[in-house]
C-alpha cells in the first residue's frame, strides 16, 4: 500500500506541473506580450485566446493543452496500472484509475498554475485529452455530443458540461469500477465547476456565442 501511496503522489506532482505548462499563458505572456488573463473573461483558455488573438497560434495552444494531459494521463497509468490491479475489477480498470489521476492534477495544474497566481484556465481542453486516453467509446460519446452541442448551440462552455456529466456515466458502463467512477466524478465536477458562470449567463440567455473570426 506505502508503493501505491508514493507513486499516486509522484503522478501527481509531475502532472500538477506539466498542467501548470499553460499554452495559452505562456503565448501570450512571453511571445505576444500581452496576457490573454487581461481580456475578455479573464480566462487564459483556448476559447478566451481566439477571441482575443484570433487564429494567431491557436493550434498550438490546441496541441500544448491536449498534450501535456494526454502525457499525464499516459505518465499515471504506466506507474500506476500494476500497483493498482489487485484492488480493481480489471488491469483495464486499474489503467483507467492511473489515467485519472493524473488527468486531474494536471487540470488541477492547468486551473490553479502555481507559476501565474493560480489563476489559469476552465481545463477543456485538459479534460478533452483525459478522454481521449481513455476507451474508444468513451472518447466517441463524449466529444462526439460536445461537438454536436457546440455546432448547434455555438455555446463552447455548454458542450463542456455536458460532456463533463457524460463522462463519469461513461466510465461506469464501461469499467463497472466504482473508485474509476468516483475519479471520473472528480474530473467532471472540475469542468462544471469551472463553468458555474457560464451556467447562469446560459439560463439568462446572456452566455457569449462563438463566432468563427473573419481574418
Amino acid at each position: 500500500m506505502m508503493n501505491v501511496l508514493l507513486l499516486a503522489l509522484a503522478v501527481a506532482v509531475i502532472s500538477y506541473f506539466l498542467g501548470c505548462i499553460n499554452s495559452a499563458l505562456i503565448l501570450s505572456k512571453y511571445l505576444l506580450h500581452d496576457d490573454v488573463r487581461n481580456h475578455g473573461s479573464g480566462n487564459a483558455g483556448l476559447t478566451n485566446f481566439y477571441r482575443t488573438f484570433g487564429k494567431k497560434m491557436v493550434l498550438w495552444v490546441i496541441v500544448g493543452d491536449l498534450l501535456k494531459a494526454i502525457l499525464s494521463c499516459n505518465v499515471g497509468g504506466l506507474l500506476l496500472q500494476g500497483v493498482l490491479t489487485p484492488y480493481l475489477p480489471s488491469p483495464a480498470a486499474a489503467l483507467a484509475m492511473g489515467k485519472l489521476l493524473g488527468g486531474i492534477f494536471c487540470m488541477l495544474g492547468h486551473s490553479f498554475p502555481c507559476m501565474f497566481g493560480f489563476k489559469g484556465g476552465k481545463g477543456v481542453l485538459c479534460g478533452a485529452g483525459v478522454i481521449m486516453t481513455m476507451d474508444w467509446r468513451i472518447t466517441l460519446i463524449c466529444l462526439g455530443v460536445f461537438a454536436l452541442l457546440v455546432a448547434c448551440t455555438r455555446w463552447v462552455s455548454l458542450g463542456s458540461m455536458v460532456a463533463a456529466v457524460l463522462f463519469p456515466i461513461n466510465c461506469w458502463i464501461i469499467y463497472d469500477s466504482l473508485a474509476v467512477t468516483l475519479l471520473a466524478v472528480v474530473a467532471g465536477f472540475l469542468i462544471v465547476f469551472r463553468h458555474k458562470e457560464n451556467a447562469k449567463r446560459i439560463a439568462k440567455g446572456e452566455e457569449n456565442r462563438f463566432e468563427i473570426k473573419k481574418e
